[in-house]
């Protein structure tokens, strides 16, 4: 592993700039390090059906103990919490009439204890209200596990809740670590210079991809095994 390590820091040359795609729906971005205080951004890419947003409501995973949540351009926004005082949901309602026109792009922002649960996914389930000009809601739930969006029939369009993918905390250079479950989906390590797992290795960075590439004894890295051992370069 040493020989392996040691060529992956000259793949790891150039240097990365991580940045965030923008999505259609209400999405989460990511990742989350466990055990730290980390602000979250939900991103509002439209409204309902032509209609601008008038609320969103993002539900708290029971996992998640510690919430304090930020103003928005919609105002302050409303922690609801349960009888014993355990937050349950974020709701922020804008203040003031609705858009005319589906054409504003929202960010919607609180502040979490992430829990000490690596390579795991919590979902942020959402609720999305949209107002007609008659005063007339429509509402869309973004609550759909990757699971189900997966299996939809042709057709199905089930909405994706918010999901935050958890990594383990890390330190600049190497950090070794072990994948609780499967991880398929790679981009979690984006702002990663490398990940290196036996003899394959993955990067967003072009330079060092294409590196990976023509390196003889090196296969590119698509998807972690359960266990597997796992070193990242950040």
């Amino acid at each position: 592993m040493l020989s392996r390590v040691g060529t992956a820091a000259l793949l790891a040359g150039a240097s990365l700039l991580f940045t965030q795609s923008a999505f259609a729906h209400v999405s989460l971005a990511g990742p989350g390090v466990a055990g730290t205080s980390q602000v979250l951004t939900f991103s509002v890419g439209h409204g309902c059906e032509g209609l601008d947003t008038a609320s969103v409501e993002v539900t708290i995973p029971k996992e998640v103990v510690t919430v304090r949540a930020v103003p928005a351009v919609f105002g302050d926004a409303e922690v609801i919490t349960d009888d014993a005082g355990i937050v349950t949901a974020v709701k922020w309602t804008k203040v003031g009439k609705a858009h005319a026109k589906d054409d504003q792009f929202y960010q919607l922002q609180m502040r979490i204890g992430v829990p000490m649960l690596p390579f795991a996914t919590l979902l942020f389930p959402a609720k999305q209200t949209c107002k007609a000009a008659d005063g007339t809601d429509t509402v869309v739930d973004w609550v759909a596990t990757a699971a189900e969006v997966a299996a939809a029939k042709e057709g199905e369009e089930p909405e994706p809740a918010p999901a935050l993918f958890i990594v383990p905390a890390r330190s600049p250079g190497w950090n070794k670590f072990t994948a609780k479950a499967k991880i398929t989906d790679l981009s979690v390590f984006d702002d990663a210079q490398i990940v290196w797992v036996g003899d394959a290795a993955y990067s967003k960075n072009a330079t060092t991809a294409e590196l990976i590439k023509n390196e003889d004894g090196v296969t590119e890295l698509t998807e972690i095994a359960a266990n597997a051992e796992i070193w990242v370069k950040y």
